[in-house]
């Protein structure tokens, strides 16, 4: 959607009362999905909890004041349990980066400090060599 035309509609909702943005968000369901070419963002655990409670409560016939404290509430609650959730994620995060140092580490101080030692000198040649076999007394040439 373009944006001129988002900014166009949301004037005309902030003028709308509850119960008719009730009405609009029912339409904009049926058009989504009978003509959506694309599918929407899916909302995270707690928006699709929060959205169940809506739905639930407008089901019920509930007035549209009471929806709509209900549902401030649900979002101040959503966004709490976001922050604490990202929170959370942060701190498992760092926990497993300060391990993965703490590792890194430690094979470092057990690794060898400089270059591997050169290899023992090969044997001269002489030692190579086999030693002369001796002769049993007696027996030798003329």
């Amino acid at each position: 959607m373009n944006p001129a035309l988002r900014d166009r509609i949301l004037r005309k909702l902030d003028e709308l009362p509850d119960d008719r943005g009730y009405q609009l968000l029912d339409y904009i369901e049926f058009l989504e999905s009978k003509y959506a070419g694309k599918t929407a963002m899916s909302p995270n655990a707690f928006e699709r909890f929060a959205e169940g409670v809506e739905d639930t409560l407008r089901a019920g016939k509930v007035s549209a004041s009471t929806i709509a404290e209900t549902m401030g509430l649900l979002n101040r609650a959503v966004g709490v349990l976001s922050g604490v959730a990202a929170t959370g994620q942060k701190i498992a995060t760092d926990a497993l980066d300060a391990a993965a140092r703490a590792t890194g580490e430690r094979k470092a101080a057990t690794a060898p400090a400089g270059p591997p030692a050169s290899p023992p000198a090969p044997p001269a040649a002489a030692e190579k060599a086999p030693a002369a076999r001796a002769e049993p007394k007696g027996k030798g040439k003329p």
